[in-house]
């Protein structure tokens, strides 16, 4: 069967194992996590034991070497019920990307055997307190000293931060080359000069924690360079190509996980001598509600085939995934709410936690704006 239209046998048999670990193990835990802010360090373990941090790296360095529908199916389940769980493979990933475009073989070699078992985590530095949706303007910098490079400069709204023992870290090297002057960097938590600081008291996502990085003369080995200097800009790029789908199917799953609570209240809630959902109006949310989540899964099926074909408009496909399906992430969330009434309102219920989980889907790799600034670009070129 076309991956664009139905899920192969593998991918349901996949599926299903997914679901019932993030049923069993992941679902019990995710008030809890979201209340306390905290690691959860639990669901970690239970990713990389069942091999599930190193689906995207490649068999030769001790990943599964799966397909972009089958990483997307993972995050989807895991957002259903825990969106803070989501982000811990979505970010391993987004870290890993880099790596995959332009490392060489014996730094892959070197590094992913690690990430790939889940033994160590990986996060992403390029976002600044002044260069957010424009990450060419960045002023980290990272300059040669003999058989060293130094870094100095402060990332923020960096995923992952403290969990992770990897960075991979865009600064720039010809400070006055724009975007051709950024290079990319593999950072470890333990080089001289590497520090995390603030966390961030988030809306939601709560337990996947947002810090800043701090790089105060921090040196590192010559040969943690990424690629070609001057290359990063270009590789990270080409990373969110292959990541804001991610984002979206992450989406997908918050939202679907909202529609599930919402129907199951529906059926039991009686009001006027009658479950509520055979009341028309409740009746049609929810089939918008359903019909918009499709769509945005289709979206976002679509585009990850597209990333493993290699196909030259997944720029363009990327951001319909990402930007559709975080918007109505943020409008069924908000639907779920409406559903449950009073009880949508409070921490009984999960969907609130959702409704705040969803916001992030609509800011973090690329804004909702911007995503719309690419589609517009892709489809009007220059002018």
């Amino acid at each position: 069967m076309n991956p664009l239209f139905a899920l192969s046998e593998d991918h349901l048999a996949f599926r299903d194992v997914v679901r019932k670990i993030c049923q069993d193990r992941i679902a019990p835990r995710a008030a809890e996590i979201d209340a306390t802010a905290e690691f959860p360090w639990d669901v970690k373990r239970v990713l990389a034991e069942n091999g599930l941090l190193g689906l995207h790296i490649p068999e030769s360095y001790g990943g599964a070497g799966a397909d972009t529908l089958t990483f997307c199916l993972l995050v989807e389940e895991v957002a259903k019920v825990c969106a803070s769980s989501s982000v811990i493979p979505l970010v391993q990933k987004l870290g890993c990307m880099p790596i995959t475009m332009g490392a060489s073989e014996e730094q892959k070699a070197r590094w992913f055997p690690a990430l790939a078992s889940g033994e160590e985590l990986i996060s992403y530095c390029i976002s600044e307190a002044g260069a957010g949706s424009d990450p060419a303007s960045m002023l980290t910098t990272a300059r040669r000293a003999g058989d060293e490079w130094v870094l100095n400069g402060t990332k923020v709204w960096i995923s992952m931060a403290g969990p992770s023992v990897a960075y991979t870290v865009l600064a720039k090297t010809e400070p006055s080359a724009g975007a051709r002057g950024v290079s990319a960097f593999y950072v470890r938590s333990d080089d001289p000069g590497f520090s995390i600081g603030k966390k961030e008291d988030k809306l939601g996502i709560r337990g996947s924690p947002t810090c800043q990085v701090h790089f105060d003369y921090c040196r590192i080995p010559a040969d943690r360079l990424i690629g070609e200097e001057g290359r990063g800009f270009t590789y990270a790029m080409q990373a969110f190509d292959h990541t804001r789908l991610v984002v979206g199917a992450q989406a997908v799953g918050i939202a679907q996980g909202a529609i599930d609570v919402a129907l199951a209240y529906a059926r039991e809630r009686e009001q006027f001598g009658r479950p509520i959902g055979s009341f028309q109006g409740l009746a049609f949310m929810l089939a918008d509600m359903a019909m918009e989540t499709e769509a945005a899964r289709q979206l976002v099926y679509a585009a990850a085939a597209k990333a493993d074909r290699g196909d030259a408009d997944l720029t363009l496909h990327s951001s319909y995934a990402k930007c559709k399906a975080g918007d109505v992430a943020m409008s069924v969330t908000t639907d779920a709410v409406q559903v449950l009434g009073g009880y949508g309102y409070t921490k009984d219920y999960p969907v609130e936690r959702m409704m705040r989980d969803a916001k992030i889907t609509q800011i973090y790799e690329g804004t909702q704006q911007i995503q719309r600034v690419v589609i517009s670009r892709q489809l009007l070129g220059k002018l």
